[in-house]
């Protein structure tokens, strides 16, 4: 996972063309970045750190997703078949298979797939657009515009656009923390349930959903000062309050660490756990928390 440092170098390499990007739009850099850190920061935080690797060739290496219909794929293309059935499809998959002949190399937890002759990666570009849109958009993907920072942002923030009408949020101007969140999971999963909370979009083998994840990964952007600007270390709203920044306090006595039974700790908007589960969630804490005794 992404940590403090991996959000630095990203902020450092693409912050301003990202500004440039979102500029007008409800969104900001701290929004791209957690997307970033979420779809392929296992990917770049690790090529980042390796000798030789320009931006430019870890962008061309953001790649993944090679899931096919018998793992629950459900969109275009589901298998091989489908791709080559399709026009321009065997061009597209002699693409797709050395992105993750390329990829793979790099990074170990798609070796195995890279050995199966009949894979290819589904998602493209940093911000992963998917090729399901292979039919509607072949140029992105054959013209390998996902390479290129400008031509993956600029697909990024139309799907955002487009997520941010699909959660409801169409006509605002501006964005909440948490509202971000609700728009990256219908960015992830086509649609947001508020019900549901935070708790959509893909669910890892941990159990934490996507929302989840994006969340902690916007709060914490928020702590990794943009180059020359200033830090930003204010907690972030929560919902429709304006959380203010705490009171500093001189701790005194034994230090201790709160660990807690559950990760992440909730903060919830009644003292009760809802039906359905997570409903009253307004947001999380991280796992220690450290507190004098």
């Amino acid at each position: 996972m992404p940590k403090a440092e991996d959000i630095k170098w990203f902020k450092k390499q693409f912050h301003t063309e990202i500004e440039k990007a979102v500029a007008g739009t409800p969104f900001d850099l701290d929004l791209l970045t957690a997307l970033a850190c979420q779809e392929t920061g296992y990917i770049w935080q690790t090529l980042r750190k390796k000798t030789g690797f320009s931006t430019r060739k870890i962008l061309a290496l953001c790649v993944g997703d090679t899931l096919d219909s018998n793992k629950g794929r459900r969109a275009f293309p589901r298998t091989k078949g489908d791709l080559v059935a399709a026009k321009n499809g065997q061009a597209m998959f002699e693409i797709a298979r050395q992105a993750l002949i390329d990829m793979a190399a790099h990074i170990p937890g798609y070796k195995a797939a890279a050995r199966n002759s009949s894979k290819f990666c589904h998602g493209f570009g940093i911000w992963q657009y998917d090729l399901q849109f292979f039919k509607v958009d072949p140029d992105y993907f054959l013209k390998k515009r996902y390479e290129d920072l400008n031509g993956t942002l600029g697909k990024a923030v139309e799907e955002l656009k487009s997520a941010q009408k699909r959660a409801g949020y169409g006509k605002m101007r501006t964005l909440t923390d948490l509202e971000m969140a609700h728009v990256a999971i219908a960015y992830n999963a086509g649609r947001f349930i508020p019900k549901r909370g935070l708790k959509q979009g893909h669910r890892d083998s941990s159990g934490r959903y996507y929302g989840e994840f994006i969340f902690d990964y916007l709060r914490l952007s928020r702590t990794v000062p943009t180059p020359g600007g200033a830090p930003e270390i204010s907690p972030p709203p929560v919902g429709n309050a304006i959380v203010p920044p705490p009171t500093p306090v001189e701790a005194s006595g034994e230090m201790l660490i709160v660990d807690t039974r559950e990760s992440p700790l909730r903060l919830r908007s009644e003292p009760k756990i809802s039906r359905p589960s997570g409903a009253n969630v307004l947001g999380t804490f991280p796992t220690a928390i450290p507190c004098a005794q």
